[in-house]
Parts: C-alpha cells; structure tokens; sequence
C-alpha cells in the first residue's frame, strides 16, 4: 500500500482514481496538474496542488506518484512528464487490472495503466509509462517499449515489438514478427503485415454509406 498523488484532471484522472480506490489498497491523497491549467482547487473532493510545489506539500519520501495522461502528441506530454516526475525524485506506482489475464513471467514496468479484460501472454515484456485500454490481446514473447498507447480490442500477435511512442487504435491488428517504429500512429482498425518505420501513419480505409436508407433495403 502507498499513499498516492495522481497527475491529471481528466477522464482518465478520474479513472485512475475509481480503480485505485475499488480495486488496490492504495491511497489517493491529491492530484496534481501545472498551475496555468488548474481552474479548480478540488477534483474528486481531494486537493489539487500545483506540480511545481507538490514536493513540499506532497514530498517523494512519503508519497508516490501516477501519470494519468492520454497520448498527446504521439504519448510525448505523458513522456515529459513522466521524466519531470523522475527529476523530482519520486517512485511510480502501476496498475494491473484483477480482471485481466496476466502471466507471472511477465514483466511490467513503472507507470503502467493495464485495464481490464487484457490477456498478456507468457513471456511478454513491458515498458515503463505504458497504457493498454480494455479487451486486449498480447502475443506471447511480445516487447511493448516505454511510453507507448494501446486502446481497446487490439491483437498483437506473438513476437510484436512495438516501440517508444507509439500509439495503436482500437481494433487493429498486428501480424507476428513485425516491428513498429518508434512515434507510429496505427489507426483503429489498421491491419499491420509488415515492419513500420519510425514517425510512421497508418490509416484504413473508412467504411462508405450504402446509397440507399435502411427502410428501403428488401432484407435485414
């Protein structure tokens, strides 16, 4: 048990908070966010302190920290300020969902957010500062690097590396072998059959309305 400040104000701040509070024996004692974005002094009924003055009120030595930030910028504002808290000296909780299906030779790093219903398959490695959403699959002997984004429904099948920084949308998948550059953006519902380069964008095709309406079609 640690006694926890959650960076953020958002949904996903708020989340943080909902699954700490229900499913871990962690306290949340505040939340933290830069001061030119903080327009209320409570969230979720506890303090919210400027993060240029969170060791004096919060210090390292006594609490830990957690990033609840999305993937801004292909993850490089959770990225910074995940390297700021480091600065500052504090340690990083994670969190892996009861309801997930994890492995024990799995390796999971600092700051990760690992929701319910993920299967991560034996032999899988992840990085720090990691988000993987609700209802994924990760293939066996898989190498997730720091900082990266997973939303929902996603396979990654086995011996997947997916590198610094990327990000993948919901329902795509990768095919085994392959390996994502670092910074890749692969759109929901991207099919990934071979190696990405660095910086890369995916982006499948979109689905087209049908020319008729739905009370003229003849069967359905």
């Amino acid at each position: 048990m640690a006694k926890i400040v959650i960076f953020g104000v958002d949904d996903t701040a708020e989340l943080a908070h909902f699954y700490l509070h229900n499913d871990t024996e962690h306290q949340v004692a505040a939340f933290t966010l830069d001061s030119d974005y903080i327009d209320s002094n409570y969230f979720c009924k506890l303090p919210v302190v400027p993060f240029n003055r969170l060791e004096k009120k919060f210090p390292p030595n006594e609490y830990k920290i957690f990033i609840a930030l999305g993937y801004s910028k292909v993850n490089e504002v959770r990225k910074n300020k995940y390297n700021e808290a480091v600065d500052k000296g504090y340690a990083f909780i994670s969190y892996i969902s009861p309801r997930a299906v994890v492995f024990d030779n799995v390796t999971v790093g600092s700051n990760c957010f690992i929701l319910e219903d993920n299967t991560i398959q034996p032999f899988v490695s992840i990085g720090n500062n990691v988000t993987l959403w609700s209802g994924n699959h990760i293939g066996h002997h898989s190498v997730i690097h720091d900082h990266c984004f997973l939303a929902s429904q996603i396979v990654v099948s086995g011996r997947v590396c997916i590198r610094e920084n990327s990000f993948v949308g919901v329902n795509a998948t990768i095919r085994d072998h392959i390996t994502i550059g670092r910074r890749n953006v692969i759109g929901a519902g991207s099919i990934i059959m071979r190696d990405t380069n660095d910086d890369e964008v995916y982006v499948p095709e979109r689905t087209k309305l049908y020319r008729k309406k739905s009370f003229e079609l003849e069967k359905i």
